[in-house]
């Protein structure tokens, strides 16, 4: 294909077209060699199952443990390519630590009953694949060299017949919905 223009030729002269496609369609494909599509996408290779142990517990409420590690428990095999299996020889280990519980009166009726409070939960938590190696990764939020720190509150009203029970497992559910975010691999 020629130009009719005396001087100007059209893109593709006679195999010109090579000198410049060939080069960006490397440097394109070249930088898109791991990448992966789909939900397994999303979470580390090489891990298919994982080992969560009762959540520890250092807050006055005795329950709140149990509780967390059910909905962990959940909230994995619900989200996550992951199976949840009890054997410690897994592929990694989720720990978590609840180490504070909280409630605090927001504001009170004019007898000075409660009428609006705040309950927040504290975890540290820690995704560690079986060779020793951090899955979770966090810079902005963590709370010592192996752990990030989560911190849920959910306010209730007595009046309107909630109660820090119900509040508390608002709080568990919001937690671990955002520690298996957390799961996810960084981009």
């Amino acid at each position: 294909m020629k130009s009719t223009k005396k001087g100007k030729g059209v893109f593709f002269k006679k195999g010109k077209g090579v000198f410049f496609w060939l080069p960006l369609l490397t440097a394109m494909f070249s930088g898109c060699a791991s990448y992966q599509f789909g939900a397994a996408a999303l979470y580390p290779n090489g891990i298919r199952t994982v080992h969560i142990p009762i959540v520890r517990n250092e807050s006055f409420r005795h329950d709140l443990g149990p509780q967390l590690t059910d909905a962990l428990v959940k909230e994995v095999e619900r989200r996550t390519p992951y199976k949840v299996v009890s054997n410690p020889g897994a592929d990694s280990t989720l720990r978590c630590t609840i180490s504070a519980q909280s409630k605090v009166v927001l504001t009170e009726t004019s007898s000075d009953d409660p009428r609006a409070l705040d309950s927040a939960i504290t975890v540290g938590a820690s995704w560690t694949s079986r060779d020793g190696r951090q899955l979770m990764q966090n810079s902005i939020a963590t709370l010592d060299a192996d752990s990030t720190g989560f911190s849920q509150s959910v306010r209730f009203v007595p009046e309107a017949g909630q109660s820090i029970d119900t509040a508390n497992q608002d709080a568990i559910d919001q937690l671990a919905r955002r520690i298996v975010s957390q799961m996810e691999s960084r981009w």
